[in-house]
């Protein structure tokens, strides 16, 4: 049980991270803020037509009476939407970091910098990170909407399908979210998809407890925006706690500008942790 405050501590560290160096913050809004914009016009279209698909898909309750009908179909309704929402919340990451992969990427590099130590770096050409991201993002997607399908289902159960089962469906996103975003250090690390998994399931608490909070967090309009950038950096340091690598003390801001001043750190403009990022 340990674990579930260190996964929660890394979560809120990647958050103070960010905010003592406020240009990656900035840096890191930009896809978010690109994707919520869809997001929303998708989600709102949902609420609109969630009446319509929970009709079609009840027609043998066309001739009940009233009050089942109507209870049945509201009942649909909200577990349709409840499902969109859930997708919502987990593809809503992998959509953000393969829009934003050069941001988050270096962003990733900078918190590995911070650390001391080598900087793990792919060495892949960008197109080929894109790809390898999207595919992987593509699989992690089909386990969850396994998932996902079967909560549905087993949200028509009386009492579990509303306790225990929106329960799991929080430990499930939050599983495969920091999945996402643990993969944005972890594949620069080489490591695939198969050993990631792996590696989360062997802390499982660890990745939990880092996980469903920003989950419950995500639910809250516009929060998953700006804690994108946090969330990354987190993940970063709690990738390096997976692959066992020793983590230095994180200097703070001030530092850090000093060292700038001094010509000890590279600057924000041609630190090579930047390279893939706008002039």
């Amino acid at each position: 049980m340990r674990d579930l405050g260190v996964g929660f501590r890394y979560l809120v560290q990647g958050q103070k991270w960010v905010g003592r160096h406020g240009r990656w913050f900035g840096f890191g809004l930009l896809p978010g803020l690109v994707t919520l914009v869809l997001y929303v016009g998708a989600l709102v279209g949902l609420g609109y037509g969630a009446d319509d698909l929970a009709a079609w898909a009840t027609p043998f309750a066309d001739d009940w009476s009233s009050p089942w009908l109507g209870l049945l179909r509201s009942t649909v309704t909200g577990l349709v939407f409840a499902f969109g929402l859930f997708l919502a919340v987990i593809t809503f990451t992998a959509v953000t970091l393969l829009v934003g992969q050069p941001f988050y990427e270096s962003l990733s590099e900078e918190v590995d910098r911070s650390q001391g130590g080598d900087v793990p770096e792919s060495g892949l050409p960008l197109w080929r990170e894109l790809w390898i991201s999207a595919r992987d993002s593509l699989r992690v997607l089909l386990r969850v909407a396994f998932y996902g399908v079967l909560l549905f289902a087993c949200g028509f159960i009386p009492v579990i399908g509303q306790t225990v089962v929106p329960v799991l469906g929080f430990c499930v996103s939050g599983f495969f979210l920091a999945e996402e975003l643990t993969a944005v250090a972890l594949q620069r690390r080489g490591v695939e998809l198969k050993e990631r998994l792996t590696l989360l399931r062997g802390r499982r608490m660890l990745t939990l407890g880092f996980g469903v909070p920003l989950t419950l967090a995500f639910l809250v309009p516009f929060v998953a925006v700006f804690l994108m950038p946090g969330a990354v950096a987190g993940a970063t340091l709690m990738a390096r706690d997976l692959r066992g690598e020793t983590a230095g003390d994180d200097r703070d801001g001030d530092s850090q500008e000093n060292d700038q001043e001094r010509g000890n750190l590279p600057s924000f403009g041609g630190d090579k942790g930047v390279h893939h990022l706008p002039h």
